[in-house]
């Protein structure tokens, strides 16, 4: 069981984190102001949970205007979805052994 603990994801050890990746395994993309309702979380919090996301290749941001308005969306990489997908199958693992 040790072992299987070690394979879990420190990235994902946040709730919101674990949010944010799920949004995103659903959605195409999710802008902020989405993902900040979402997660009901301050704009900080959320910004700095999506930096640390981001340092680890696991989502992208694109920064554009609709209108004069500025408009951040993120979508998961394909890194960030091999390695959420695998810490997810360690939990599901977890549990089944406690079963």
């Amino acid at each position: 069981m040790a072992n299987l603990i070690e394979q879990l994801n420190k990235v994902f050890d946040s709730r919101v984190r674990i949010g944010i990746m799920s949004a995103l395994m659903v959605n195409e993309s999710i802008n902020f102001n989405d993902l900040k309702a979402l997660m009901s979380v301050t704009d900080g919090n959320l910004a700095s949970h999506l930096k640390t996301l981001e340092e680890n290749n696991y989502i992208r941001i694109q920064k554009g205007f609709i209108g004069r308005k500025t408009n951040t969306t993120y979508s998961i990489t394909k890194t960030g979805e091999k390695a959420f997908r695998t810490h997810l199958d360690t939990l599901e693992k977890l549990i089944k052994k406690h079963n």
